[in-house]
């Protein structure tokens, strides 16, 4: 249990909560990993599993990076089977996380600052979720962003039923087009494909103008709003910390949040 905690905790100790550059500290495992694997590791280190992992994986991540891949010479269908256990990166706040194969329920549950990918979740997918960024390669389970409050989740939805999964109570679903977000994804998708070998990736990024109009943008009502409520106060000549507060003073007065509109 708690692999890589300790180590993390001694990192944190000498260096403070900005840690190491990236890839300092590379740790690989093979096998099956217990729970909470790579729990609050901070920034510089990356630990790189060969196999599975049990639930909690990458709990608490304060910066770190976790690559999970089955072993070299798996017969089954990575993106069809589940590959890491429940409840992963539970309360992450930083950090980066590139899966190749499913996860189990509640996938990146109260994430408030990682970017992860991964190529299927079960059920309650990004629940509480209040940052961050994830992006799933294909299906969900039911009840995807249930209170989902802050960050954007980017869903590949092949079959056209992600809607019906989705808990659309807080959040809403738009086409992925924006410019930057698309070369963002693409980006995460890239980087994904290089840690895991992904051919479920590989794939996507060669079939890319077909592959990009499936995706789907989750993004809280509420978050959107204040995303607005910026570009209005920044467009009138406020910037950095003066420009949010004053876009969360109104967001905060805007009564559409009454309705969860």
């Amino acid at each position: 249990r708690v692999v890589g905690t300790l180590t993390g905790s001694e990192l944190t100790r000498r260096y403070g909560p900005e840690g190491l550059p990236d890839d300092t500290i590379r740790l690989h495992f093979q096998g099956s990993a217990g729970q909470s694997f790579g729990a609050f590791i901070p920034r510089g280190m990356t630990l790189i599993l060969e196999g599975d992992a049990n639930d909690y994986l990458g709990k608490g991540l304060s910066g770190g990076k976790i690559i999970v891949y089955p072993p070299a010479g798996a017969t089954f269908v990575p993106e069809e089977n589940i590959i890491i256990g429940n409840v992963a990166f539970y309360g992450a706040t930083s950090g980066e996380a590139y899966i190749r194969g499913m996860a189990g329920e509640r996938f990146c549950v109260r994430n408030s600052g990682i970017h992860a990918v991964v190529e299927a979740v079960g059920d309650h997918g990004c629940e509480y979720m209040t940052g961050g960024r994830v992006v799933v390669l294909g299906p969900t389970g039911r009840n995807f962003a249930a209170g989902m409050s802050g960050g954007i989740a980017y869903v590949l939805d092949e079959t056209g039923d992600f809607p019906r999964r989705c808990n659309l109570q807080m959040v809403g679903l738009e086409p992925l087009k924006d410019p930057e977000e698309i070369e963002f994804v693409r980006d995460l998708i890239q980087r994904h494909a290089e840690h895991t070998r992904s051919e479920r990736a590989l794939k996507i990024l060669v079939l890319w103008e077909e592959y990009r109009p499936k995706f789907v943008k989750v993004l809280p009502k509420d978050y959107r709003r204040m995303l607005q409520a910026f570009k209005r106060v920044a467009d009138s000549g406020l910037s950095g910390d003066a420009a949010w507060m004053a876009a969360f003073e109104e967001n905060a007065r805007d009564l559409a949040r009454v309705g969860g509109g």
